[in-house]
C-alpha cells in the first residue's frame, strides 16, 4: 500500500475517494502532508544543521559510518513495521537476537566447540529467531493475551537461553565467511549494509503489493470489520510475528558478524531505538499507519542525530537529552492530528 493509498483508506467511508469536498481538501492539506513529510523534514533539518556546524559531517567516511551503524536497526524496523501496523508490538527483539547470536557462534567454526557447520549455522540462527516469533504469534492469538506481555516474557526467555548456551568464555568466531560480511567493503560499506538495503526493498514490496501487507493495514485500522469480512486475521498476526522473529534472528547473525564473538548480551540496546525510530517515522503504535519506509526514515533521524552530536563533541548525557527532545518534536510535527491514537497499544 502506497502513501497515497494510505490516505485514501483513511478517508470517511461515506464519501467517494475520488470526490472531495472543500473541507476535505483543507483537511487533506493540513493533515496528510504534515504527517507524511514531517519526519522527512526533520531528517533534512538535522542534515543541514550538522553540515553547517561540522565540516566532517558530509565527508565520505562519516556517511559510511552512518550507513554501517544504521544497517541492523534498518533490518529490525522492517519486521517491526508489520507488527506495529497491525496494532501490536514485539518486545522480544533483544532476547531473540542474543539467543540467535549465541547459537550461530557455537555452531560455526569457533574457539570453544568443535562444531563447524558453516552456512548451516547461520541458517540455524535465523530459524531459531523465526521459531521464537512463531511462538509469540501462537501464544498471542490463541490465548488472546496482550502482545506486549507475551513478547516481554519471550525477551527474558531468549536472554535465558543465550545465557545457558554461553560456555563460560566467549567463543571467537573463526569462520571468515561470516566475519567478512562486516569487514569486506564494497563502495565503502560492508555487505551488511547491502543486506539491509535488500531486506528494506523486499519489506516495502511485501507491504505494498501483497495481500499480507494490505490485510496488515486493515487489521490495524479496524480489526473487527476485517474479521467480519472473512479475512484470516489470526493467521496474518501469526505470520507477522514469525516474520519479526526471522528478522530478529537475522539481526543476531549480523551482530555476530560485527562482534566476531558469541555474547549473550549481543542484542542489548536494539529494542527501544527500533521502536522509537518506527514511531518517529510515522508508524504509530496504534496500528494502521506508516510502514517500512516511514520506519527507516526514523532510523536515519536517530542515527544522524547521534552521529552529528558526536561530531560536535556534545556531552553523552546531553546527547540523551537531545535525542529525547527530538523524538518528542518529531512526533508532535508528524503526528499531532493523530496524537490520541498514540495512546493505544493492543
Amino acid at each position: 500500500m502506497t502513501f497515497t493509498q494510505n490516505a485514501t483508506a483513511e478517508a470517511p467511508p461515506h464519501k467517494s475517494a475520488g470526490r472531495l469536498t472543500g473541507q476535505d481538501r483543507v483537511t487533506s492539506r493540513r493533515r496528510f502532508p504534515l504527517r507524511e513529510l514531517g519526519p522527512v523534514a526533520t531528517l533534512g533539518v538535522l542534515i543541514l544543521v550538522f553540515s553547517a556546524t561540522s565540516g566532517q559531517f558530509l565527508s565520505a567516511g562519516n556517511l559510511e559510518v552512518i550507513l554501517e551503524s544504521s544497517a541492523i536497526p534498518v533490518v529490525l524496523v522492517v519486521g517491526l513495521s508489520f507488527i506495529l501496523i497491525q496494532g501490536s508490538i514485539d518486545l522480544s527483539i533483544e532476547g531473540v537476537m542474543a539467543a540467535s547470536s549465541m547459537l550461530v557462534s557455537l555452531l560455526i567454526a569457533n574457539s570453544v566447540t568443535g562444531f563447524d557447520l558453516g552456512w548451516w549455522a547461520i541458517l540455524a540462527g535465523a530459524f531459531l529467531g523465526s521459531a521464537f516469533g512463531l511462538v509469540n504469534g501462537l501464544v498471542y492469538t490463541m490465548l488472546r493475551l496482550p502482545s506486549l506481555i507475551v513478547t516481554l516474557a519471550t525477551w527474558f526467555v531468549g536472554l535465558g537461553i543465550a545465557t545457558l548456551l554461553f560456555p563460560g568464555r566467549q567463543p571467537q568466531i573463526l569462520d571468515e565467511r561470516l566475519t567478512r560480511l562486516a569487514l569486506d567493503k564494497s563502495f565503502g560499506v560492508s555487505a551488511l549494509v547491502f543486506l539491509a538495503l535488500a531486506l528494506a526493498v523486499l519489506g516495502w514490496l511485501v507491504q505494498t503489493y501483497t495481500q499480507f501487507g494490505r490485510i496488515s493495514y486493515a487489521i490495524g485500522r479496524d480489526e473487527k470489520t476485517t474479521k467480519q469480512s472473512g479475512r484470516h486475521v489470526r493467521l496474518h498476526k501469526i505470520l507477522a510475528f514469525a516474520l519479526m522473529g526471522l528478522i530478529s534472528g537475522v539481526g543476531g547473525v549480523m551482530i555476530s558478524a560485527q562482534l566476531a564473538v558469541g555474547n549473550p548480551a549481543a542484542g542489548e540496546g536494539f529494542l527501544f531505538p527500533a521502536v522509537s525510530a518506527a514511531v518517529i517515522g510515522g508508524t504509530l503504535l496504534s496500528g494502521g499507519t506508516g510502514g517500512v519506509l516511514h520506519s527507516i526514515i526514523g532510523v536515519f533521524i536517530l542515527e544522524v542525530l547521534r552521529n552529528g552530536m558526536i561530531q560536535l563533541g556534545v556531552d553523552p548525557y546531553l546527547r540523551h537529552v537531545a535525542e529525547g527532545l527530538t523524538i518528542i518534536g518529531a512526533l508532535v510535527v508528524g503526528n499531532w492530528s493523530l496524537r490520541a491514537r498514540l495512546r493505544i497499544v493492543k
